[in-house]
């Protein structure tokens, strides 16, 4: 059971010095706890769900230029299933592992292709390091990306 102080209790908006802002719900800590939205200065903006002042379980992270990340997260890094889209439209859709690709996933280049040969299997970073097929992860960073789209402030 969770400790009173860990349980979202508050919504309101905050500015912070720097600039960043923040919509959403907050504990007893003061910390960001439940759903909200961080918009950080530069333009980068997070919606989903915080624990502890964290991103925190599922949500969408969007970037200046352009990228965006949609699926989960856990102590502020993309960890577990999601969906990492670039600028130009190549996508890793995969499990990823604080903060970076390592697991299983797939890329589909802008064209629609998955490459030749087929960029599918095992990731470690950049580096596809065991060649296979990979439906039931795809299928998870799928099922997180449409997770991380339905939550709303």
């Amino acid at each position: 059971m969770s400790s009173p102080s860990s349980q979202a209790i508050a919504r309101h908006k905050f500015r912070y010095p720097i600039g960043d802002t923040y919509d959403g719900e907050w504990n007893n800590d003061g910390r960001k706890h439940g759903i909200g939205e961080l918009t950080l200065v530069d333009g980068t903006k997070y919606t989903g769900q915080f624990q502890s002042g964290f991103c925190h379980g599922h949500g969408v992270a969007k970037f200046p230029d352009g990228s965006l990340y949609e699926g989960e997260f856990e102590n502020g890094k993309y960890h577990g299933y999601g969906v990492f889209t670039r600028s130009d439209g190549m996508r890793f859709e995969g499990r990823f592992q604080s903060g970076r690709v390592d697991g299983e996933g797939r890329i589909t280049f802008p064209d629609g292709s998955h490459g030749r040969p087929r960029q599918e299997g095992y990731f470690m970073g950049t580096e596809l390091v065991e060649r296979h097929r990979v439906n039931e992860s795809v299928l998870k960073a799928q099922q997180a990306l449409k997770m991380a789209r339905n939550i709303t402030i």
